[in-house]
Parts: C-alpha cells; sequence; structure tokens
C-alpha cells in the first residue's frame, strides 16, 4: 500500500509540473528581433526585423511583432547585433545626428588609434594644439614637458573605413557633443589620438 499510495503521489506531482511548463510556454507573444546588424545611427529597415516568439516578461520592454511598420525608419541610436530583441531604448527619432551633437571624421595613421576599432565603441579623443615631426600628435604622458596639454574630448565610433583617404590612413567616424566639434576640426594633421574607453559598468 506505501508503494501504491507514493506513485499515486509521484503521478499528481507529474501532471501538475505538466500543467504549469505548458502555461509558461502557453504565455508567449511575438515580439521583434534584430535581423541583421545595426550599425548606430543607421535607420532601421523592414529586412532589418524578424518576428521571434519570446516568453512575456513585466520587467521587459519588448517591442510587440505587430508594431513594426512603426519602427521602420528609426534610428538605430546604439549598434544593434542581430538577434537583439528590441526595445524602445535602442531606437529613436530619424533626425541623426540627435540634438546637441555633430559627426566627424578624422584620418588616423596607425599609432593614433587601437587595432581592432569598431563602430560603437566609446573612445577618448585627444587634441593638440600641433603635432611633432613626423606628424605624431604630443603624447598625453609627456604633455607638461611640451608645456600643452591636449585636449580631451569623449565620443562614440560610429564608422571606420579601412580603406581611408587613399593615402595610407584609416577614416574613423565619430558622434561627439557639438561643442567640441570645432575644437576637433582644428586640430592639425596628425594631432588627434584616439584611445578605446571601458563600457559603463564594467
Amino acid at each position: 500500500m506505501p508503494f501504491v499510495a507514493l506513485g499515486g503521489l509521484l503521478v499528481i506531482v507529474c501532471v501538475l509540473a505538466y500543467a504549469y511548463g505548458a502555461a509558461q510556454l502557453g504565455d508567449r507573444v511575438q515580439v521583434l528581433a534584430v535581423a541583421r546588424s545595426v550599425a548606430v545611427g543607421q535607420a532601421i529597415t523592414a529586412v532589418d526585423l524578424k518576428q521571434v516568439s519570446a516568453a512575456r516578461d513585466a520587467g521587459v520592454r519588448l517591442v510587440p511583432a505587430a508594431q513594426a511598420s512603426e519602427v521602420v525608419g528609426r534610428t538605430a541610436v546604439v549598434p544593434l547585433v542581430a538577434g537583439t530583441l528590441l526595445t524602445p531604448e535602442l531606437f529613436g527619432d530619424a533626425a541623426f545626428p540627435p540634438g546637441g551633437q555633430v559627426t566627424a571624421s578624422v584620418a588616423l595613421k596607425p599609432g593614433q588609434y587601437p587595432q581592432g576599432l569598431a563602430a560603437g565603441a566609446r573612445v577618448t579623443v585627444y587634441v593638440t594644439s600641433k603635432a611633432q615631426e613626423g606628424g605624431q600628435p604630443v603624447p598625453a604622458a609627456s604633455s607638461g614637458a611640451s608645456g600643452s596639454t591636449p585636449a580631451q574630448l569623449s565620443a562614440v565610433v560610429l564608422g571606420v573605413d579601412l580603406a581611408g583617404d587613399g593615402q595610407g590612413a584609416t577614416v574613423v567616424t565619430l558622434l561627439l557633443p557639438a561643442s567640441d566639434g570645432s575644437l576637433l576640426a582644428a586640430a592639425p594633421s596628425g594631432g588627434v589620438v584616439l584611445m578605446q574607453t571601458a563600457p559603463q559598468g564594467s
């Protein structure tokens, strides 16, 4: 008799577990995900999106698949990686760059930017008022000896064109505050160095 009772209890537990699992699987919704990588500042198109099934979670603001037409044409405010579930924080108005910011492109030689630099990276831009011989900027470590401290600007990399300017330089496009745009534009040839910074929260 004890074994019969235990067997009956086990059956009941299994049935309840199955019912709970079925309920959880049934509470899913169709949402939008990124079908292919989208660079920051790029307009989102229909082929950039796909529908996926995801579990409903009150703590995550996923975008319903029915709102795809409202997302197309909006701008990615961060680099979007294929497979990412879309949330309202990842895209914004079509106008780009955002208010108070500008984009700028700089031609950099090896040694003026970190190898492997890619779109989406956050960088510190060191700008000097003059360049040393050979076109290399005054390093920050020796700024005291030179009597000139390089300005430090914060920026986000929008793109890296390895083909460059046809003269051996790589062209890096940056998004930075509008107030810093004129300082970067006035930098002499060889007067800019990029240093990649760690992501926030790391």
